[in-house]
């Protein structure tokens, strides 16, 4: 009970916008952010490019070494292919996903 009655007064003086639409504003970068950020997200991507190209090339080097007598490992290729498209489909999303669902 003790729990409840804190939230409650917490609550109570937590200040309430006049304006509902005062909740709902379009995002906005903090103070120096605005350079910095967009730094960040294209470091990402390149790095992500860089993977997935690593990726691919792995994945077809264990395709061809697996060719003869080694049916598994080029199984793993063929299968290690699809998690690297997966994942650069994923890392290529996210910049149209992201927006749209937060805003």
């Amino acid at each position: 009970m003790h729990l409840l009655s804190t939230l409650n007064d917490v609550v109570a003086m937590a200040p309430l916008a006049d304006d509902p639409k005062s909740w709902n504003q379009s995002p906005a970068s903090p103070p120096g952010m605005d350079t910095i950020m967009p730094k960040w997200v294209g470091w990402a991507k390149y790095f992500a490019i860089g993977a997935g190209i690593l990726g691919i090339i792995a994945c077809g080097i264990m395709m061809m070494v697996g060719r003869r007598n080694r049916s598994h490992l080029a199984a793993e290729g063929a299968n290690g292919l699809l998690w690297v498209l997966g994942g650069l489909s994923v890392v290529t999303l996210a910049a149209g996903v992201v927006p749209s669902i937060v805003t």
